[in-house]
């Protein structure tokens, strides 16, 4: 399937390693030129370079979208060079888990300044440009929006506040022209996971794949998620042929889901 993303000029947020780096790279594949941005300036590297060895051009921006005025550099750091900004992929973010007796105020406005604020303010910078090419921004967002855990409360209140942000852009894209969807991740295989399938196989004294399928039959999912399954959905929701899809927030959680 064509997806009609030859050419565009993509930014991806927390693009340094994991799911991030798995939507920049297919992303690239697609015929994608990016701006990737995240704190660690050398993985960041690393990321540009393999979007490079696929014949695109790619650009690194290290910044700290916690800083308010860091998503607006973003936005202009993607313009320069390229002059336009036709999807914007807002995927920067982590939040402390924890008892919530246990977690700080700081602990909570940390966790909104990146992945919800940073989000917000990117969101905000591109969209004057977005709806110069009728473009197209993805939020990734998460399942603890939807299910209470009683270890992720900054992470669930995060996550609900951006299902509700994107339902309220995709209804201004829809007078703006400017499509705006999410994809809500289960557990995938990223680093914080790892540590998780690392410490069932010292528990259980197994080895990684019997880890990997006990914790994915633990959550209730078919299989733990890869990153570059969140990458061929945001693709598809950035591509053309996604152009109906509106506000819609694709649940990516490996059958684990029980809301209707």
């Amino acid at each position: 399937m064509d997806l009609g993303l030859n050419g565009k000029v993509a930014i991806v947020t927390g693009a340094s390693r994991g799911i991030g780096r798995a939507i920049a790279i297919e992303l690239a594949r697609e015929g994608c030129d990016l701006v990737i941005a995240a704190r660690d300036a050398k993985l960041l590297d690393e990321t540009a370079g393999a979007i490079r060895a696929l014949g695109r051009r790619a650009h690194a921006h290290a910044a700290d979208l916690r800083e308010p005025s860091a998503p607006a550099r973003l936005a202009a750091a993607c313009l320069e060079p390229f002059g336009r900004i036709d999807i914007v992929v807002n995927n920067a973010g982590a939040t402390k888990r924890g008892d919530f007796l246990a977690l700080t105020d700081e602990d909570f406005q940390d966790g909104f300044a990146l992945k919800f604020m940073g989000a917000v303010r990117l969101t905000r910078a591109a969209w004057p440009h977005l709806v110069k090419v009728s473009g197209a921004v993805v939020n990734i967002i998460g399942q603890g929006g939807r299910y209470a855990d009683i270890e992720f409360a900054i992470g669930g209140s995060v996550n609900a506040a951006l299902y509700n942000f994107t339902k309220v852009m995709a209804r201004r894209g829809v007078k703006d022209g400017v499509r705006v969807n999410a994809v809500s991740p289960a557990a995938v295989e990223t680093d914080r996971l790892k540590v998780r399938i690392r410490e069932k196989m010292q528990r259980l004294n197994v080895d990684e794949d019997r880890a990997r399928a006990e914790l994915g039959q633990e959550l209730g999912q078919a299989r733990i998620g890869r990153p570059e399954d969140i990458a061929y959905m945001v693709c598809y929701l950035a591509g053309a042929p996604a152009e109906f899809i509106r506000g819609a927030i694709v649940d990516a959680d490996g059958g684990a889901g029980r809301a209707i």
